[in-house]
């Protein structure tokens, strides 16, 4: 399984809150709108538990919660991919209004894939932690 990790972002709020936020894929109507994410993918359908995104360049993608660690972790499993992806969000609070978040996928890739997505990969991971430091740390301190 290969696997790849954001750098660690910081969250200017607790851990509780953000884990209320990212737990509920509900929140993901508020996105749908935000120009960084038109550009990318599209927001098909979403409830509590799972989501249905089109991404450029990928087609249909599908991710559900299949385990909530209360303010710590929350799980993902892929759906309507051809591999198996695993998904988790990290959270760790440091002090008062200070938590730490790190993004991870894992997938069973074959080496051909691999060899042509590995850096789409590593930079999307990146690019998905940057964006949810910047909007909750925006929608967190309003």
């Amino acid at each position: 399984m290969t696997k790849y990790e954001s750098e660690i972002k910081t969250i200017s709020s607790s851990e509780e809150v953000v884990f209320g936020i990212l737990g509920d894929l509900n929140n993901l109507g508020k996105l749908k709108d935000k120009e960084v994410i038109a550009e990318k993918l599209k927001i098909l359908d979403y409830d509590n538990d799972s989501c249905l995104l089109e991404v450029d360049g990928i087609g249909k993608v599908g991710f559900r919660i299949i385990e909530r660690e209360a303010y710590k972790t929350i799980k993902f499993e892929s759906f309507h991919l051809p591999v198996q992806m695993n998904a988790w969000v990290q959270l760790k609070q440091i002090a008062e209004n200070d938590t730490k978040m790190k993004l991870t996928f894992a997938a069973e890739l074959p080496t051909m894939v691999k060899m042509m997505l590995n850096n789409k990969l590593e930079k999307g991971i990146n690019m998905l932690a940057d964006f949810f430091e910047q909007y909750l740390n925006t929608q967190l301190n309003k």
